[in-house]
């Protein structure tokens, strides 16, 4: 799967506002401000904060995010 250069350039972390780095093989874009991944699901991001994966996670294979209740305040 690819993303078009140009979305990419584009597209940044919806919490900060900080660019973001194209993981593995397209799966997710990651945050280095944040720690949290966020996912591309049939080819398409998920921009939205309560759908990011702390990055820790990520790189141990989980690719959903946390629980609203599990989330840190």
């Amino acid at each position: 799967m690819t993303l078009d250069p140009d979305l990419l350039q584009i597209l940044a972390c919806p919490v900060c506002r900080n660019s973001l780095d194209l993981m593995g093989d397209a799966e997710g874009l990651a945050c280095p401000r944040c720690a949290v991944v966020y996912p591309i699901r049939d080819e398409i991001p998920v921009m939205l904060a309560e759908e990011s994966v702390p990055a820790r996670e990520w790189a141990a294979g989980k690719r959903q995010a946390l629980p609203a209740s599990s989330r840190p305040s």
